[in-house]
């Protein structure tokens, strides 16, 4: 910045800006927690060094990145980020299995009003299905899953056993 008003970085190490100071573009004065929670986490050597190896045109997207792992480690101390797509990732799979859940018994509803049908062309309910044996064992699953009436109670226990504290405290469902 140089002059009138140091960036954050300067004034939170209470130095003067200069000129060519490497902070001031990405660390402006009216934002001055941006530059505290990457100075606490990573240290301003640190954040310089990295930014000094960097090109110009990638400096402003690694400070993005920067405050970004920071904060997360201020959330999240072991894990940082880490935790965040973790959690994400669990939640696509807990997703991929209501979905799956959900099929399955569109399947069956599908198998029960009419099973003549499905019985002469089990491809057309099963959609992409060429092998016979996926399409035997999904009839027998449907069969017993039907027989056993459980589509609603299934549902609810796979729907409890995924319930669990996300990384922010709360609970997911």
């Amino acid at each position: 910045m140089g002059g009138n008003s140091p960036c954050a970085s300067c004034k939170l190490l209470r130095r003067r800006c200069a000129k060519d100071c490497i902070f001031a573009p990405y660390f402006p004065s009216d934002d001055p927690h941006k530059f505290a929670i990457v100075h606490k986490v990573f240290g301003a050597s640190n954040v310089s060094k990295t930014l000094q190896e960097l090109p110009l045109q990638q400096r402003a997207d690694a400070v993005s990145s920067l405050v970004y792992e920071a904060n997360a480690r201020i959330r999240d101390p072991v894990y940082g980020c880490v935790g965040a797509i973790s959690y994400l990732q669990n939640q696509v799979s807990q997703l991929q299995m209501q979905l799956a859940v959900a099929q399955a018994e569109i399947v069956c509803i599908q198998m029960q009003q009419d099973p003549i049908m499905v019985a002469a062309n089990p491809q057309m309910v099963l959609g992409q299905a060429d092998d016979d044996d996926q399409a035997f064992l999904l009839q027998n699953q449907c069969f017993n899953f039907a027989n056993n009436n459980a589509s609603s109670s299934a549902y609810v226990n796979i729907h409890e056993s995924l319930k669990r504290e996300s990384i922010f405290g709360d609970i997911v469902s």
